[in-house]
């Protein structure tokens, strides 16, 4: 699904938020009965969750790996498990680029069937936080720190797949960014149980970039995370062009990209999504931020997850 975030989701009784209220409730109440309707089934293995409710950009994919990881250090054989979209190949090549096992299909409890025949013995979900047709024996929650809940509306109103209360299946939030308690307390407030973490992205091969005029280019989630972290490490971003999420490229596009960065005399950089989704068309050679996911007091996290699974 491709993302345009309107700008009314980030602000607070907005008037096409407000007027939006009765279809986003007909929604939720359609999807609360879809939810009621769906038979769950539990598998003999163990099932992590990595999800969000506010829709997009919130680091699930990378926060997946790095509990594929930790499962492999424990001596399991894990699978990350995606439900197959046309358009959601970038992410699949991103999870394969770091020696991954990846599964992928149109149903995720039909996924984990063919993932356990394979020999595979732990599952993440990367994604699937609203399919109720899998029991998870763990479910954590991403955000990031500069959006949050955007007007805390859900969809179309605003920017969230299911409301604030829905937080009470979660067992573990993982915020990307900088810390909030008001945040925090309104956490707690629907369910004092949850486990809130903090996280960052740690660039790793900034020193390509540092003191270089750039152009940068973003088809994610949030683009603007990904120019305010270059900004916020020293790099002068002179140009941003801004793409839906999961954006498919056209080769004239790019090459209108390429014409831009030549004529201001700037270096073209590109988020890693982003170039497992254009290296096949013949853009190799795009240069793209290499991060690395630092969880802080991941000690506390790791031991969390090993009492779940």
């Amino acid at each position: 699904m491709k993302i345009v975030k309107p700008r009314f989701w980030r602000k607070k009784n907005s008037f096409f938020g407000l007027l939006l209220l009765p279809l986003s409730g007909i929604i939720q109440i359609l999807l609360k009965l879809k939810s009621l309707l769906t038979q769950e089934k539990k598998f003999r293995y163990p099932v992590i969750c990595v999800g969000n409710i506010y829709i997009g950009g919130t680091g699930k994919t990378p926060l997946s790996i790095e509990i594929y990881k930790l499962l492999e250090s424990l001596n399991y054989k894990p699978a990350i498990i995606k439900k197959e979209y046309s358009d959601h190949f970038d992410e699949i090549s991103l999870i394969k680029s770091y020696q991954c096992q990846i599964f992928t299909g149109k149903k995720r409890k039909d996924i984990i069937d063919e993932a356990i025949e394979g020999g595979r013995d732990s599952f993440v979900l990367d994604d699937g936080y609203q399919d109720h047709s899998i029991f998870k024996n763990l479910n954590i929650l991403c955000f990031n720190s500069d959006q949050l809940i955007g007007n805390g509306l859900s969809i179309p109103s605003g920017p969230l797949r299911e409301p604030l209360s829905s937080l009470n299946r979660s067992k573990i939030i993982v915020i990307n960014g900088s810390k909030n308690e008001d945040f925090e307390l309104l956490i707690k407030k629907i369910s004092s149980k949850i486990e809130i973490f903090y996280s960052k992205y740690i660039p790793i091969n900034l020193n390509n970039f540092v003191k270089k005029n750039l152009l940068a280019f973003a088809g994610i989630g949030n683009p603007e995370n990904f120019f305010t972290l270059l900004e916020k490490n020293g790099c002068n971003v002179v140009r941003k062009i801004f793409f839906p999420d999961h954006y498919p490229y056209k080769k004239e596009e790019l090459e209108e990209v390429i014409e831009m960065a030549k004529k201001d005399n700037l270096e073209i950089i590109t988020t890693e999504k982003d170039f497992h989704r254009i290296e096949k068309m013949g853009f190799g050679s795009f240069k793209f931020l290499k991060l690395k996911l630092e969880i802080e007091n991941k000690t506390k996290f790791d031991k969390l997850l090993k009492e779940y699974i």
